[in-house]
């Protein structure tokens, strides 16, 4: 129960914070602006790691828990606990946030600028990148220490300043589900449900090649 109130906690107050500086900077004519909507994103999963990396690892983002399985770091049985603790904190964040700003029509959605298979590409590649990531700098299943958090938070955004006019730089399902849930908009969101899942699993055998058992914390095949 710890561990899941951490993820809903961990998840609420991600997605709040980020998808809130989209809803924000659109009701006060860009005045956070791209690169601090990137950087708000980067900033409050490093404060979350920093917060509940030693409860519950601060996954927050289902993609990062199942990944985090098929790479025998965290146990299956958990996966299906932390993924619906990590849904509720999204939708009660879209909640409050449709609340708050009943004008705003997405919630800060993610929508792609281009062509679905491009940011479907994209989207993979940019949670393959930060799965990589976690795997190199976290403890077992647990994102902690003193790295962590810089190194995650960092990765997060910077790929959101570069990708994000493009693909809205998910990375995470219940990112990209929660708002589009209470806000009625689900155009492309197949896209933002698939390519984290794929981008983070593929990850795992790419950090296999190159740390060997490290990355699965001796329990590589």
């Amino acid at each position: 129960m710890r561990k899941a109130l951490a993820e809903l906690l961990g998840t609420f107050a991600l997605v709040f914070a980020g998808t809130g500086a989209i809803v924000i900077d659109a009701a006060s004519a860009g005045s956070i602006g791209h690169a601090g909507i990137a950087l708000t994103f980067g900033l409050i999963v490093m404060v979350m790691i920093y917060t509940f990396g030693d409860v519950s690892g601060a996954h927050l983002n289902p993609a990062v828990t199942i990944a985090f399985a098929v790479a025998g770091r965290h146990p299956w049985r958990e996966v299906p606990g932390y993924v619906l603790a990590q849904t509720t904190g999204a939708l009660l964040a879209s909640g409050l946030l449709k609340v708050l700003f009943p004008a705003d029509l997405t919630l800060g959605a993610t929508l792609p600028a281009g062509t679905e298979m491009q940011s479907f590409i994209l989207e993979a590649v940019l949670t393959g990148m930060l799965m990589f990531t976690i795997l190199s700098v976290s403890t077992g299943s647990k994102e902690k220490g003193i790295t962590a958090g810089i190194a995650v938070g960092s990765i997060i955004g910077l790929e959101a300043m570069f990708a994000g006019p493009i693909s809205g730089a998910s990375m995470n399902p219940v990112r990209s589900l929660a708002p589009a849930l209470v806000s009625g908009h689900f155009t492309h969101l197949w896209l933002y449900l698939v390519a984290p899942l794929l981008g983070a699993c593929v990850a795992v055998p790419l950090c296999r090649g190159v740390r060997e058992g490290d990355c699965c914390g001796g329990n590589c095949a």
